[in-house]
């Protein structure tokens, strides 16, 4: 048997017992009425499934003791939801589980380091407001904070920025029971024109031959620049189906190039 190249303190990952299918189906059955040394048993005799998803994560710089935990947390949970009328083996339904809540882990504990003057002009920025609030009654624009604080107009909405919290761009915004839209469909691509003539070349081909619906929308995504819910609204439908549309022109255009 392959070893597991995954380093745990204090566990020897080469000589975890491995349950078989047949033993998690008897052990699953004693869980379920009550038995919670069962589940224990259920537990260690899957830790190596933690273990094969931990090794993706093998050559990251995140602490394998801390995703190892985390994973087993994965697993506990899967073991809790399991059921056998899934038809599934309790292994096939757990690694998804598992490997969800290792990102879950790295998603929320990876931070983006915000340099400390930025974040020190912004609160400069907010006790300027307040003052100024206080004093007239309304807001001050951004040119006569720009004055008082002699700071450039446009690096006040940027301090202030530093001081949200970081969303990632495939974070879930809607879901129509359908395809979801993620964050990174609102966004807008200012990307540089691709300077490989042969590609372009390719890509034009490819594009002719799409329906002209599916062109138009790849046009004003791509090379206008506009989002998803800009297109939508010029063409009255929602911005669930021009993101259905954009991702079938793409299958096609991949499929044409190749």
């Amino acid at each position: 048997m392959a070893k597991y190249k995954v380093e745990i303190t204090g566990l020897n990952t080469n000589h975890i017992k491995v349950l078989k299918s047949e033993e998690n189906l008897v052990l699953f059955q004693k869980y379920q009425q009550g038995d919670l040394s069962a589940k224990e048993e259920l537990i260690n005799g899957n830790l190596k499934l933690v273990l094969s998803i931990l090794k993706k994560f093998n050559n990251t710089k995140y602490n394998m003791d801390d995703l190892f935990q985390v994973g087993v947390i994965g697993l506990i949970k899967a073991i809790d939801n399991f059921d056998l009328s899934y038809n599934l083996k309790l292994s096939t339904y757990a690694c998804p589980l598992i490997l969800g809540e290792i990102k879950r882990y790295i998603r929320d504990n990876t931070s983006v380091r915000v340099s400390r003057s930025i974040k020190d002009i912004a609160y400069q920025i907010l006790r300027y407001k307040d003052e100024y609030v206080n004093e007239y009654g309304e807001e001050p624009t951004n040119h006569q904070i720009a004055k008082a604080l002699d700071l450039e107009e446009y690096k006040i909405s940027y301090a202030l920025d530093s001081l949200r919290d970081p969303v990632s761009i495939f974070e879930p915004i809607y879901n129509d029971g359908g395809d979801t839209i993620y964050l990174l469909d609102q966004l807008a691509d200012t990307k540089e024109k691709n300077k490989d003539q042969d590609m372009i070349i390719s890509l034009n081909r490819a594009i002719q031959k799409l329906k002209e619906r599916e062109r138009n929308i790849l046009r004003e995504r791509f090379i206008i620049g506009k989002t998803q819910m800009e297109i939508a609204k010029r063409l009255n439908i929602s911005q669930a189906q021009v993101s259905r549309i954009e991702k079938s022109a793409i299958t096609n255009v991949r499929k044409l190039i190749k």
